[in-house]
């Protein structure tokens, strides 16, 4: 890599995290997006064209409940949702495909390719690309696939070819293996609309810009309603898109807890250590050869050896705490939100409830909980029934 491709590559970190690590190709690729990106993101034209779509199509803002049921039977703080599952498609996941594909639209590429684990990001994008027309490609973990069925049926009425990923474990972190090697291959005409804030510098950014909505949103809401900041704000951690958005406008504000939720089963910012992953430096689970550990989650969307590169640094600065939440106790969340508030939340987002249920428990009337609603539970609900059968 030439010295002047390093200096870009600088670019993108946060702390020693992030960064780009990636074949020169994919780098002159990578600094055109992030050229891009930078020259249309404070473009009045662009941000006019993603608020019309934010407001008409995935019908934002969106509410911040204050779940009066749940609060009174935990007793302790005050537990408000941030409703992404109301968004078109069930998941805070189109704020982002929908602010990718614009962009993609204006560097003129004609084919659109993604990643997806539980398939919520896969059927934004597919959904965005019936929108304005594009071609889409979706690679997902063979494992993914079958456990979320429904999604992958979605994907394809919406237009989009899924290819089942069938090496590694058959996971996200395989199908992010695969489409990177499709964006080395096809990049003159092919943009990847990365999901997650995760990847090679810019996509952390990016990904972030597009999730900031959700706490630029629930900040004022909250202000409205409690007149002050909340004691904490919630929200489960994968790869950590919903999470950094829903933290963003509140990173500068220094007596508001951030506090992510991992799943036990795969708790990288709890046990990981730094390495490169898919291009980028972060806490990462690594095994005894060096190499990203298998992971296993009962969310799809939570299944990923390592995290964004903020979260990373948020994790060693000591800005955000980062919590583990079991399988179990996300599926009794899961449960006890349908019960008590009639919602019910996507196994992802039920982490977050899990911890922010036990939280509200230490805290006093006086403090108030937002939890990032991520997404809607429809896609799950076949596999809890299973699981709940058994």
């Amino acid at each position: 890599m030439s010295m002047e491709n390093l200096s870009v590559a600088r670019k993108g970190y946060f702390g020693e995290f992030g960064g780009s690590f990636v074949p020169e190709d994919l780098q002159g690729v990578l600094n055109e997006l992030e050229q891009q990106f930078l020259k249309y993101k404070d473009d009045p034209e662009f941000i006019e064209e993603y608020k019309y779509y934010l407001r008409e199509y995935i019908g934002r803002e969106n509410p911040l409940t204050f779940a009066e049921n749940l609060t009174k039977q935990i007793g302790g703080a005050k537990i408000y949702l941030k409703r992404e599952d109301l968004n078109h498609t069930g998941a805070h996941k189109i704020n982002n495909a929908i602010g990718q594909i614009l962009l993609a639209k204006r560097m003129g590429a004609k084919r659109i390719i993604a990643e997806t684990g539980a398939g919520q990001h896969g059927v934004a994008t597919a959904t965005a690309c019936a929108m304005f027309g594009m071609e889409c490609i979706i690679y997902m973990g063979k494992l993914d696939t079958e456990r979320q069925a429904l999604n992958v049926f979605r994907m394809e009425l919406l237009g989009a070819k899924v290819i089942p990923v069938t090496k590694g474990q058959g996971r996200l972190k395989d199908a992010v293996d695969e489409a990177l090697g499709d964006l080395v291959q096809n990049y003159q005409n092919t943009f990847y609309l990365l999901g997650s804030a995760v990847g090679p510098h810019p996509y952390p950014t990016m990904v972030k810009h597009f999730q900031a909505i959700i706490s630029e949103e629930s900040k004022r809401q909250v202000l409205e309603k409690e007149g002050k900041l909340p004691t904490a704000v919630i929200a489960c951690a994968g790869g950590g898109s919903n999470a950094i958005g829903a933290f963003a406008h509140y990173i500068d504000e220094e007596n508001v807890r951030l506090i992510g939720v991992e799943p036990a089963e795969a708790p990288t910012l709890t046990e990981g250590v730094p390495a490169v992953i898919h291009g980028f430096k972060c806490l990462t689970l690594i095994d005894e050869n060096g190499e990203p550990k298998p992971t296993y989650s009962i969310a799809a969307g939570l299944d990923y050896p390592g995290v964004g590169p903020e979260h990373s640094y948020l994790k060693e600065s000591g800005r955000a705490e980062y919590v583990t939440a079991t399988g179990q106790d996300a599926l009794e969340a899961f449960q006890l939100l349908c019960k008590t508030e009639g919602i019910i939340p996507a196994l992802e987002s039920s982490h977050a409830v899990a911890h922010a249920v036990k939280l509200a428990k230490e805290l006093s009337s006086d403090d108030v909980l937002i939890v990032n609603l991520s997404g809607r539970g429809d896609k799950d609900v076949e596999q809890v029934f299973q699981m709940l059968k058994k």
